[in-house]
């Protein structure tokens, strides 16, 4: 660890924003993780700290998310334009510009925030029209954000008054799976899952968890002495854990808590998979 690195009550603070731990247990976070904010909230759950959030995927403080499918629901969009002010994120015009940059994507089937940023919107690019928006309003004004999800269906959910936007892919397409794709998509807004199912969870997040998972066993008074090979087949056990409760499909379904996820799709239709899902957050 530096001796040379500071800890700014700045910094304190947005980690106990986002782990809902104590002020002096987030200061000895930060000091002991040399002010890397990613390896503090590690090094909370390490110590049994229950941390409000698993993972920090806030992109930007205010401003409007919006997420939209092509019109064959085919190709799905999900942009987030950033400002410094709920004041700001929540008047109409602004609103209407967010959306009017959508509209953009959608039209020219934007590839990349970088070609978003290139379209033209009124004549002039997106981010010429961005920095009118800076000089007309006086705030810090970003695209923070694009997404794109292709597939043979694509549902897209918006919620919480712009802030959030989720879109999933599925492998078939039908009025009923459009509907049922929207629900799965209120199901990723609420429970926040890190991926579809157990075998497609990146290496990085399964050595992360289990780096975490063997540390809370080891730091456990009770499994003081206990044998590597039973630490090992706990840590396996509570990894199991995280991946029920963390996967999409192995979670129980917020509209009917008595099916898990991939029960209510095959309830829909027995082939019906989800390929993929992208979900944007303001924090």
């Amino acid at each position: 660890m530096s001796t040379t690195t500071t800890i700014t009550a700045a910094d304190i603070n947005k980690l106990r924003q986002t782990t809902g731990a104590g002020m002096m247990d987030c200061r000895k976070a930060l000091v002991e993780s040399d002010g890397d904010f990613e390896k503090a909230i590690d090094y909370l759950r390490k110590k049994g700290q229950k941390v409000a959030a698993l993972r920090s995927d806030r992109e930007a403080k205010e401003g409007v998310i919006i997420a939209k499918t092509t019109a064959d629901h085919t190709t799905g969009f999900i942009t987030t334009l950033a400002c410094e002010t709920d004041f700001v994120a929540k008047n109409s015009d602004f609103v209407a510009f967010a959306q009017s940059i959508m509209d953009i994507a959608v039209k020219n089937n934007v590839q990349s925030l970088e070609e978003l940023q290139a379209a033209k919107l009124d004549g002039v690019s997106v981010a010429d029209k961005i920095n009118d928006q800076v000089a007309k309003i006086g705030e810090k004004i970003q695209l923070a954000r694009f997404e794109r999800v292709d597939a043979t269906a694509v549902a897209a959910y918006i919620h919480g008054a712009y802030r959030m936007g989720v879109l999933v892919g599925l492998n078939k397409k039908s009025p009923a799976i459009l509907e049922a794709g929207k629900d799965v998509a209120m199901q990723i807004a609420a429970m926040n899952p890190v991926a579809v199912d157990a075998d497609s969870v990146s290496a990085d997040t399964i050595a992360r968890e289990k780096a975490i998972v063997t540390e809370q066993i080891k730091n456990d008074p009770k499994m003081a002495g206990k044998p590597d090979e039973m630490i090992d087949k706990i840590a396996a056990g509570k990894l199991t854990a995280f991946f029920k409760e963390n996967t999409l499909l192995a979670q129980p379904f917020v509209k009917d808590q008595g099916k898990t996820v991939a029960e209510y799709m095959k309830s829909i239709d027995a082939d019906v998979k989800v390929t993929q899902f992208k979900r944007v957050q303001l924090g």
